[in-house]
């Protein structure tokens, strides 16, 4: 539909690829710092004429980052599985788009939604749970926005629930059907439902049980017993 957001959400094992960033201004900063904020072990190779401060210490705190103070050369695609582009040249951006496609390299191209095969989100974090948002490229603040009121929202809890689950999901035992009956089992009480319990625990609920029953008849029956 023409309405919706074409673009194809996916999550890269950035770490085990090849990363060119050309720039190492202020726009170069700040892609590197996105880079290595969600995979910190990435290598990135950064080709700059200069480099600003805050970037040349962001980088030497990550040893698989090489920092490259010459122009941009079309070789340096020869070792690169993925491109950024970012800086205040836009003929320059224009020539890395055409030797990264002629190479089937993707390439995304700052501020140039037009040359860029994909777009960097903005992203919520807690723990392990990641939550990318994405508005096409059409406004970046609604993205930051909606980013902010996540970050609030979710509680930080929610990496231990999101362990914890892990956790019971690797114990289970049984059939796929089984265990999505057991996982509805433990959250249930999440959605106002009977909270799970263990088959041992229901046992020695009903023995006890069992064992309450017995004692009140036995006290009922001495109550009323006749006299003798």
């Amino acid at each position: 539909m023409p309405d919706q957001n074409p673009l194809f959400p996916a999550f890269l094992k950035l770490e085990t690829l090849r990363v060119l960033l050309v720039g190492g201004g202020h726009v170069g900063l700040e892609k590197l710092t996105a880079i290595l904020r969600s995979s910190p072990q990435t290598a990135v190779t950064v080709v700059s004429l200069t480099f600003l401060p805050e970037l040349r210490a962001l980088a030497a705190s990550h040893p698989s980052c090489q920092l490259v103070e010459r122009g941009w050369l079309e070789t340096d695609l020869a070792a690169t599985d993925i491109v950024f582009a970012a800086t205040d040249d836009p003929a320059l951006h224009h020539r890395i788009k055409a030797a990264a496609r002629a190479r089937r390299l993707l390439v995304n191209v700052a501020d140039t939604p037009e040359l860029c095969d994909f777009y960097l989100s903005s992203v919520v974090q807690k723990g392990q749970l990641k939550i990318a948002i994405s508005t096409n490229g059409k406004s970046p603040t609604v993205a930051k926005r909606v980013r902010a009121l996540l970050e609030e929202a979710l509680p930080e809890e929610l990496d231990e629930v999101l362990q914890q689950m892990t956790v019971i999901r690797g114990q289970l035992a049984g059939d796929f059907a089984a265990k999505v009956k057991s996982l509805n089992a433990v959250t249930a009480e999440l959605a106002g439902g009977k909270a799970y319990e263990s088959p041992a625990t229901k046992k020695w609920r009903r023995v006890a049980t069992g064992a309450l029953v017995a004692t009140g008849a036995l006290l009922v029956g001495r109550l009323f017993r006749r006299p003798e």
